[in-house]
């Protein structure tokens, strides 16, 4: 049922109260949900609960649904990512009444008085309007998704140091089923035990290779942080990748996720323009898949695969991707390194010393940005403020927002 005029007007009216008191909100909805449904723990990133980036990505979702309550066509592309990401986790329709119920109880504890009758009627009825959008928006994924509707177990076939930091995994169904093809840039989400939580936790992963029928490969970086056991640590390490690098071995078995999301490269049909591929550090891996796709169908679709790292013991798939731009014409590769090693060689390791930035690029290498084509599709993947300035910068030489995509990685899936 819609929302009369007059509720629209009041979730509008509580803008100023999100921005003020919304992570205030959330931050108890997330403390009593987990003490009342313990159960979610295994649903809910632990990492995110104890940096409370869960709870501010949750207030800002919920400011930004208030601010265009009457404009959802503004909240289509968010809409769709967490929704993806909704359907690699399983979440189930009834979830979204633990949380409902969950967030406008937490709403009335913080707001007191203030948070009449008419705010609650106005703010549930919101809700139960986008989670009804959502709700059939993951039951049409689950449709897509050729009966893989719950987690599958896979086994560690294999274990591939690709960096100082980047680990491949190769991961094969247990069942021996075929695997369902995805589009290049997806990822899948992967689920396993973490003792120090007690609680099974997934984390998600772009698939790294072109699609194949009988495995999925993942390159996964090691996140360091501080020890998870010093009591005064503010800021906990990738508990996941941690397990993955130093725990889990080949023949282990882990459970996975159908393959999800929408930063995607569809070959089938974007095939018009070339392709500028822009990552920096793990932000390489849903290129990689992307590249290999192009590869695997002999398409003479110009790729350009431009990339920075910290350095190139960090760099994964540099060697690699170099020897594909030696062999195919319509492959060019440029790399930034920004701190050279002793053994570093100009053009067999490094293009280029120092950040990969836009303004640096356009300068030195502005035909592998394919500019003077209006078809050239732009994807970037890397950290936030990376993707941001790349993003703005080609904005601001000529380009559409809508040939620019990107994946964000993190809490929420939402970009600033």
């Amino acid at each position: 049922m819609p929302l009369t005029e007059e509720q629209v007007q009041i979730v509008k009216a509580t803008v100023p109260i999100l921005k003020d008191r919304g992570t205030d909100v959330t931050k108890l909805f997330y403390k009593t949900v987990l003490e009342e449904h313990p159960e979610l723990n295994n649903v809910f990133n632990q990492t995110n609960q104890v940096n409370h980036h869960q709870a501010g990505a949750l207030a800002g979702a919920l400011y930004a649904y208030a601010a265009h309550i009457d404009d959802l066509g503004a909240l289509s592309p968010a809409v769709e990512k967490i929704s993806h990401k909704h359907a690699s986790l399983y979440i189930q329709p009834e979830h979204y009444g633990i949380v409902g119920e969950g967030v406008l109880r937490a709403f009335g504890q913080i707001l007191g008085s203030a948070f009449t009758s008419e705010i609650h009627d106005a703010w549930a009825a919101a809700y139960w309007q986008l989670a009804n959008i959502m709700i059939n928006r993951e039951k049409q994924l689950y449709s897509e998704a050729e009966g893989w509707t719950d987690w599958r177990e896979f086994r560690i076939a294999n274990k591939v140091k690709e960096s100082d930091e980047i680990t491949s995994f190769y991961l094969e169904p247990l069942d021996g089923g075929k695997l369902p093809a995805y589009l290049p840039g997806q990822y899948i989400s992967l689920l396993t035990d973490v003792p120090s939580f007690g609680y099974l936790q997934s984390r998600q992963y772009s698939l790294s290779d072109a699609p194949r029928s009988s495995y999925y490969r993942i390159s996964v970086k090691k996140e360091l942080g501080l020890d998870p056991q010093d009591p005064h640590a503010h800021k906990h390490p990738g508990w996941i990748s941690n397990i993955l690098h130093d725990e889990k071995k080949v023949g282990d078995v882990v459970k996975v996720s159908h393959p999800a999301g929408d930063f995607l490269h569809d070959p089938d049909k974007d095939v018009d323009g070339p392709i500028v591929l822009l990552s920096a550090g793990v932000g390489i891996t849903p290129m990689i898949s992307i590249l290999n796709t192009i590869l695997q169908r002999n398409s003479a679709q110009p790729v350009s695969f431009i990339h920075g790292a910290r350095t190139t013991s960090t760099q994964a798939f540099g060697p690699y991707i170099k020897k594909q731009a030696r062999a195919f014409k319509n492959i060019r590769a440029t790399f930034f390194v920004k701190n050279l090693g002793p053994n570093d060689v100009v053009d067999r390791d490094y293009d280029h010393v120092g950040r990969l930035t836009l303004p640096k690029l356009a300068h030195t290498h502005s035909h592998d940005l394919y500019l003077e084509d209006a078809k050239t599709k732009y994807f970037v993947c890397g950290p936030e403020k990376f993707m941001s300035d790349i993003r703005r910068g080609l904005i601001d030489i000529g380009v559409d927002e809508s040939r620019i995509k990107l994946e964000i990685f993190g809490t929420g899936d939402l970009p600033s």
